[in-house]
């Protein structure tokens, strides 16, 4: 059985989450080439890469909001019959593209892909004012924490005194969760998280009262 060596007051988690409507996209996609030689696949990256940059000025975004690798070069190998032999050259350029045209999204990949993008690997949905979001929902985490520590406090029949430790958690963290499995997460962040096509900001936090002495 465990027991407080140097009882102090009350300690308390509390979690909050803000939903916002999305307004920004971004994406992440690769061209790769494999050719017989090094000049070759260089060749065909670089006309894939200019004719990907075209598409992406038609639909609006800037050269500014593109961000691409430089061109990767590897040699490209297959395994055959127990056999590994090199079938020529692979070359790829990575790019991240940020836009605020949500709804051109779906038009911009079918182009992107034709253009000759063979690799999406992510479409991520953000918004721009994630820090004031996140400055909310610290806000809401700390009600939560003394809403909970003033239940504590009068079930126990004492009063609550001074905050005297308060201690960020990353809300998406292991140590987090193993909080919330304790129904530590208030209900606006539970509805919060099961909203559709909205992006959930969080926050928690440790927060340590003393006990009022009268």
């Amino acid at each position: 059985m465990q027991m407080v060596e140097h009882p102090w007051g009350i300690a308390v988690f509390g979690a909050a989450s803000v939903k916002a409507m999305p307004d920004l996209v971004r994406v992440r996609f690769k061209i790769s080439r494999t050719e017989r030689t090094p000049a070759e696949a260089f060749e065909a990256s670089r006309t894939a890469v200019r004719a990907v940059r075209a598409v992406l000025r038609e639909h609006g975004v800037s050269d500014g909001d593109v961000q691409s690798s430089r061109l990767d070069l590897k040699t490209a190998t297959e395994y055959v019959d127990g056999t590994t032999r090199v079938i020529g050259y692979l070359c790829h350029a990575g790019f991240a593209v940020e836009s605020r045209a949500l709804d051109d999204v779906e038009p911009m990949l079918v182009d992107v892909v034709a253009a000759g993008a063979n690799e999406i690997e992510g479409v991520d949905f953000d918004v721009s004012a994630k820090r004031e979001l996140r400055a909310g929902a610290r806000q809401k985490a700390m009600a939560a924490a003394r809403a909970k520590a003033e239940l504590y406090a009068d079930s126990a029949g004492v009063r609550l005194g001074a905050v005297l430790h308060v201690e960020d958690v990353d809300a998406d963290s292991p140590h987090a969760q193993r909080y919330r499995t304790h129904a530590s997460a208030t209900a606006d962040a539970l509805e919060a998280n099961l909203a559709p096509g909205h992006v959930i900001v969080s926050a928690a936090a440790i927060v340590g009262y003393a006990i009022a002495r009268d």
